[in-house]
């Protein structure tokens, strides 16, 4: 299947063909009916506790999901009709010097995931993310993909490594945690010609 290059300004992930079928699951754009079914999990302590924001009910969630940047960048994935965890997944710009700014727009997505502890452990993350990561390489044409954690958030950060990503950085008091204070956080990233030679030997 053949992927437009999508005209500046629109939506990079509208060119694409959804829902995505996995193995196991299918991916598809959020819609704001899913907040309730995406609240039951995401109001949970041991899930909330590493995530940007807390929503303070579900009507504040309601709010936060209808907006339309979060529209435009999430993704819900389904197991047998319920909704089990979402992907965070946006096209941005490389930093470029302005001579070749043309040249860094949209060639770039970060990557990010919120799973239901219900279904843990049976490597849904996984399985999402390594769809997501070959959409945005194979079919999108991106360049480059990374992903940001909290450093206490060791299962985030293993499953980053399990994808093949590369630690670029390790960030010391850098982010401000509502419960733990300034923490550390840690970064990670896949190149194309990565992707390129993992898959080749995969």
């Amino acid at each position: 299947m053949t992927f437009e290059t999508p005209p500046t300004g629109t939506d990079p992930l509208d060119v694409l063909p959804w829902p995505l079928a996995t193995e196991r699951l299918s991916l598809r754009r959020v819609t704001p009916q899913d907040a309730e079914a995406m609240w039951r999990y995401r109001r949970l302590p041991e899930v909330s506790h590493w995530l940007t924001f807390l929503p303070r009910n579900l009507d504040d969630w309601r709010e936060l999901l209808a907006a339309p940047q979060r529209l435009a960048t999430t993704l819900v994935a389904e197991r047998d009709g319920r909704i089990v965890g979402d992907f965070y997944l946006r096209v941005e710009d490389s930093w470029a010097q302005r001579e070749v700014t043309d040249q860094a727009r949209g060639v770039q997505a970060e990557l990010g995931w919120v799973l239901d502890p219900a279904f843990g452990g049976r490597g849904y993350a996984t399985e999402g993310c390594r769809a997501l990561l070959r959409v945005c390489f194979e079919e999108l044409k991106l360049r480059r993909v990374c992903a940001n954690a909290f450093a206490g958030n060791e299962a985030s950060w293993r499953l980053m490594e399990r994808l093949g990503m590369r630690r670029e950085q390790y960030t010391v008091r850098e982010s401000l945690h509502r419960e733990l204070g300034w923490v550390d956080g840690v970064g990670y990233a896949l190149l194309a010609d990565e992707w390129a030679r993992g898959t080749d030997s995969a």
